[in-house]
């Protein structure tokens, strides 16, 4: 992966996706293993507004671009703060992170892009696992400031190693820690089981612990938003055409080349990023056929309406997708 487009790439729809070079002006552990960082505009600038439930690209250098919710008070432009955990076996990402990024150091950054957006609701029940608590922080503000009703199930490995459990102090009982070394595994059945029909469910955190979640918590209720793609079943490849209208081509994408490697091998530019179906970059908009959809972004109820698709991962169910690009 070569870090997707320039500044000032267009995405789908023709937007513009911002891209800018800011700087870290405050660092400090927020657990075990866990660095906040917030960051401002060099020059003092606001930064794009964004809605609960965001992301931001970091550019960390060539081949290096990850992911990282906005855990921030949305209402304040004047900065962002992301939160990284180390991980020891990861891509290299969050060492870089921890390792080069010091107060006064400059990352250039893409987005807000938002994917995982707070619905409105009577009722709220999250579930964090670990860093997936990143996401949740401005929801729980939302919905607090909404008046709706909503509790926290908040698990890690142990209590040292989860993050912000200071700011959430201030929600009372409506917060339940679960260190695991103290607790067990989250014990998800006195939580879902039972839960009122107009309550939505947002988590994020470890794909097993969204696995589990999935198992026992209706679709049209959940929202989830993973940090690796969902395992997938085997599928039979076939060669199939992409009509760009847009750029006015045909592209025959193979079985064995994804449509976003067929797309840019054509000379087509497109934003993309994790290139793994998780982080919404490549998001495209399809104007004929059915998508075969392998990304972990899209509800079930997007992917049955079939008017997007992740064009790094999902491919076409016959011979012929019409896309807007």
């Amino acid at each position: 992966m070569d870090g997707g487009a320039p500044r000032g790439a267009r995405g789908r729809g023709g937007h513009t996706v911002t891209q800018s070079e800011l700087v870290v002006v405050q660092r400090r552990l927020a657990a075990d293993g866990v660095v906040s960082l917030t960051l401002r505009h060099p020059l003092g600038r606001q930064l794009p507004a964004w809605e609960p439930g965001a992301h931001v690209d970091l550019l960390l250098g060539p081949g290096l671009e990850r992911q990282y919710s906005l855990c921030s008070d949305p209402a304040d432009r004047s900065a962002w703060r992301i939160a990284v955990l180390r991980e020891p076996h990861g891509r290299g990402g969050s060492a870089h992170v921890h390792a080069e990024l010091d107060v006064g150091a400059k990352v250039r950054v893409r987005g807000p892009r938002n994917h995982f957006r707070l619905e409105p609701a009577r009722r709220y029940l999250f579930v964090a696992g670990g860093i997936g608590i990143t996401p949740l922080l401005p929801m729980l503000a939302a919905a607090e400031a909404a008046g709706a009703q909503w509790s926290l199930l908040y698990g890690g490995r142990s209590r040292a190693s989860m993050a912000f459990t200071g700011e959430l102090a201030r929600y009372g009982d409506r917060v339940v820690l679960a260190p695991q070394d103290e607790t067990g595994l989250l014990d998800l059945g006195p939580v879902l089981d039972g839960l009122p029909e107009d309550a939505l469910v947002y988590c994020c955190g470890p794909g097993p612990l969204l696995d589990a979640v999935e198992e026992r918590c209706p679709a049209r209720s959940l929202r989830v938003e993973r940090f690796r793609p969902r395992e997938q079943q085997a599928h039979s490849e076939r060669e199939f055409a992409v009509v760009l209208t847009r750029s006015g081509r045909t592209v025959t994408v193979p079985p064995d080349v994804s449509v976003l490697d067929a797309v840019r091998a054509a000379g087509v530019e497109v934003l993309y990023s994790c290139a793994e179906g998780t982080c919404g970059t490549c998001e495209t908009g399809v104007l004929e056929g059915a998508p075969d959809h392998r990304d972990s972004v899209l509800t079930e109820e997007e992917r049955a309406a079939g008017d997007t698709m992740m064009i790094c991962v999902s491919r076409c169910r016959g011979t012929r997708l019409v896309l807007d690009l």
